[in-house]
């Protein structure tokens, strides 16, 4: 059997080239390669396709920081209720966050990922990194490895335990809870902020990055210091150094589901948040207003990420899409990749959402390269479709 023919799913009328742009990425990939494909076009799924051995529409993967923007669509949920206010002083809602000189501080330049608060000096162990409470106690004492407010970086292990302490502080719940409320089950999506035991078995667990020698020579030209700011965000600098690949693999990390990096969920469920996020789907209402979802979709931090070291784009919580991914986008499109190649985001312009999971840990991290030629094809699909 050959790859091509593993390709498996439905693509709706007007929507074949994706399929064929799919089937063509399988193709070149290795005999192993699993991955999923979801996207909706205002509220009606246009894209369902899987391959891989094993594998099914139903499938589960670690989704690492694509957890985020279910995490972020929260925090735009409750400012758009009034709960959360983005200028207001993050030591309104949690007072211990003032130590260090973090108290002037806005929710606002939190969410931009301009705290400069992306790790502690001596690092998590497995089990804090798993506890976002843990994680907001030993952040409230740290001081910040920048100016707050200065310059931006990727939080990338605990932007979610930040938020999610001011989500917990005005709400009195959990930012897990308040997402599987008025989120997830509502919705019924596969994207899940603390995999319960009963969906364990559809997990199919991370497979690490199979660089070739070009790809592995770039790699470790990186500086890999342990006390580099990039080793910090990334937890590589204390006692338990953090194995990224390794993370999602862990059932402490699904069980909790941590709101920065723990999700667990399959296209279908990204790619199904998103379109609930900016369009009706199955006669429900948008989750977002309007003028949320562009506040939220606003670039608010780009150029420079002092822990990428390389050009981003955020928006609240939100990577700005277009910007930082895939600049035939709209402008507003906002999502998040994740760093084992998943890539998920909406389009409002176009009413495009979209969601793609890969198995195998993708070179070199962040969205996989071949989201760029995916999202490029459903993309002119959506704007050819009456």
């Amino acid at each position: 059997m050959t790859q091509e023919s593993t390709v498996r799913g439905t693509v709706a009328e007007g929507f074949e080239t994706v399929r064929e742009e799919f089937a063509a990425v399988v193709a070149e990939e290795a005999g192993d390669h699993e991955a999923q494909l979801c996207a909706y076009v205002h509220g009606r799924r246009v894209v369902d396709l899987w391959a891989g051995a094993g594998v099914t529409g139903d499938s589960l993967y670690g989704v690492y920081s694509a957890t985020k923007g279910a995490a972020h669509l929260v925090t735009a949920l409750l400012v758009q209720d009034g709960t959360l206010e983005v200028d207001r002083k993050v030591t309104y809602y949690w007072p211990e966050f003032a130590a260090e000189g973090k108290g002037a501080l806005t929710l606002r330049d939190l969410l931009a990922h301009r705290a400069g608060l992306v790790g502690t000096d001596t690092g998590f162990s497995l089990a804090e990194l798993a506890d976002d409470r843990v994680i907001a106690e030993r952040l409230a004492d740290q001081r910040p490895f920048w100016r707050p407010g200065t310059a931006f970086g990727c939080h990338a292990l605990v932007i979610g335990a930040l938020t999610g302490e001011i989500v917990r502080r005005a709400t009195g719940r959990t930012l897990q809870e308040v997402y599987e409320e008025r989120v997830r089950v509502p919705h019924g999506l596969d994207l899940h902020l603390g995999l319960p035991a009963a969906h364990e078995p559809r997990f199919r667990p991370v497979l690490p990055m199979r660089p070739t020698p070009a790809q592995r020579a770039r790699l470790d030209a990186v500086p890999a210091g342990p006390h580099t700011l990039t080793s910090i965000a990334f937890n590589r600098h204390g006692a338990e150094p953090t194995d990224l690949e390794s993370l999602p693999n862990e059932r402490l990390i699904r069980a909790r589901g941590p709101a920065s990096v723990g999700g667990t969920g399959s296209a279908r469920g990204l790619a199904g948040m998103y379109a609930a996020m900016i369009g009706e789907v199955d006669g429900r209402a948008p989750l977002l207003k309007e003028d949320t979802l562009a506040e939220f979709a606003q670039i608010h931090s780009v150029g420079y990420d002092l822990v990428a070291r390389g050009h981003q784009a955020f928006g609240l919580g939100f990577q700005a899409t277009a910007d930082t991914w895939h600049p035939f986008l709209g402008a507003g499109a906002l999502g998040h990749s994740g760093a084992n190649g998943v890539q998920a985001f909406a389009d409002p312009r176009s009413g495009l959402a979209y969601g793609y999971a890969r198995r195998r840990f993708a070179f070199p991290g962040g969205a996989a390269p071949e989201n760029d030629r995916l999202a490029a094809a459903v993309h002119r699909a959506a704007l050819a479709t009456p």
